[in-house]
């Protein structure tokens, strides 16, 4: 064997084993990457097929004004908002009849896939009125809308507002309630209704100068009893303090 072999031998096995730790790190590497991608692609994954929703049924305490409002976070329609804490108001949304927020089972109703719509949309708000809706019928709607009606669903009647009125593409759907003020929401009307998941709008009165807006689906007039008798229950569990 030559002088110039016996040189390079060594020399040839010391690259060798440099390249071989070189490729070992690589493929660590690669190997940690794919776990991270897996890992972050789950949840990352998740949290687009969530889209904006929540399935956390944990309970959050929102002070409004003097009033604590005890509501589920899957019932908390921004994310910002599903802490304890003061807020301005208090947004929710959840599902007809079941009274319930988000999850896996409610996915295509929240999603408005599904056959019906079905979903509400509550707001907790400081009072701004001193009356609700109903009160404002006799001293405010009244006069604001054309006399005769067309009728509607379950005694329900939608009378057309003035040209001076100033609620353009709405009616006001009235239904009396014997020895009570009548049941008043305001709806969408026409091109203007069929874009909106939910058209019509009441408000009540709840709370220590609370006023509770809520918005549904038009084809939920002809439930009005039941559906305003469940709004009200709802929201007035969720309230701990005030009056």
């Amino acid at each position: 064997m030559s002088e110039a072999s016996v040189a390079d031998g060594p020399e040839l096995k010391v690259i060798n084993s440099s390249l071989m730790v070189k490729v070992f790190y690589v493929f660590a590497a690669l190997a940690l990457l794919s776990v991270a991608i897996s890992v972050g692609g789950k949840w990352f994954g998740r949290s687009i097929a969530m889209a904006g929703y929540s399935d956390d049924t944990t309970t959050r305490e929102i002070v409004v004004g003097n009033n604590v409002i005890v509501a589920p976070a899957n019932m908390i329609r921004f994310d910002r908002a599903r802490h304890d804490g003061v807020a301005p108001r208090l947004d929710l949304y959840m599902r007809y009849p079941q009274m319930d927020g988000y999850s896996d089972a409610a996915r295509d109703d929240f999603n408005n896939t599904g056959p019906d719509k079905t979903i509400l949309f509550l707001s907790f708000e400081p009072q701004m009125m001193s009356r609700d809706m109903s009160g404002r019928f006799q001293p405010i709607y009244s006069s604001l809308i054309e006399s005769t009606g067309k009728p509607g669903p379950a005694g329900i009647v939608l009378h057309d507002f003035t040209q001076k009125s100033g609620y353009l593409d709405e009616v006001l759907a009235v239904a009396e309630r014997p020895g009570k003020e009548p049941f008043v929401a305001r709806c969408l009307d026409g091109p203007a209704a069929e874009g909106s998941l939910a058209p019509c709008e009441r408000d009540m009165l709840m709370g220590d100068g609370l006023s509770l807006v809520y918005r549904f689906p038009r084809e939920l007039l002809g439930e009005w009893p039941r559906l305003d008798a469940a709004v009200a229950a709802t929201a007035a569990g969720m309230l701990k303090t005030g009056r």
